[in-house]
């Protein structure tokens, strides 16, 4: 295999394709969590759970706009979502997860799992005791998987990549795990839902 032009030759070039279509890779959100401007109100912006963003009912169609929307989300403590910048807090809506993990990479470092999720907005993240994964119980026994971005925002993984999960899990004695990045993620079973 062909090694990338400037791609170091441990890097599993999946990892490799994935992060070059990572907009964001390598460049860090601004600093919301350390601005507290005052609270503005609401408005009208959703992020629908099909991972769809609208503002007053109608879809945001700009991928460009989206993503800089993206960069200025914040969760607080009280579970609320906001758009904040350094002079405003504006409260948004959202149904499920912030964003969507549309693409994943699993490589070995050491001799232990890494798994590296892609959002539909660019971020790049490596699951991990920083960003965790957390599972909810579906009550048909299937479990609906996401992964912290950044703060207290996360990414809900598509159908496809959840399916694809699934390949990795691993029993730990009565209880189902993934592990990533020296973090074991224990998946709930059907007496959780």
């Amino acid at each position: 295999m062909e090694l990338m032009q400037n791609q170091h030759p441990t890097v599993n070039p999946d990892l490799a394709a994935l992060v070059s279509r990572a907009e964001r890779a390598g460049r860090s959100a601004p600093p919301v969590e350390r601005w507290d401007p005052p609270f503005c109100g609401n408005i009208d912006m959703v992020i629908r759970a099909d991972g769809t963003w609208t503002y007053q009912g109608t879809p945001i169609g700009r991928s460009a706009l989206k993503r800089l929307f993206s960069t200025v989300l914040r969760k607080d403590e009280d579970g609320r979502t906001y758009l904040v910048t350094p002079v405003e807090k504006l409260g948004i809506t959202v149904e499920d997860a912030h964003f969507q993990a549309v693409e994943m990479s699993r490589d070995l470092r050491d001799g232990e799992p890494v798994l590296i999720f892609r959002t539909d907005v660019g971020d790049v993240v490596e699951a991990g005791p920083e960003h965790p994964l957390r599972f909810a119980a579906e009550p048909d026994g299937a479990f609906r998987p996401y992964v912290t971005v950044r703060g207290r925002l996360e990414a809900r993984l598509t159908r496809a990549l959840a399916f694809d999960l699934a390949d990795f899990v691993e029993e730990d004695g009565a209880r189902h795990v993934l592990r990533s990045g020296g973090g074991s993620f224990v998946i709930p079973d059907e007496s959780d839902a």
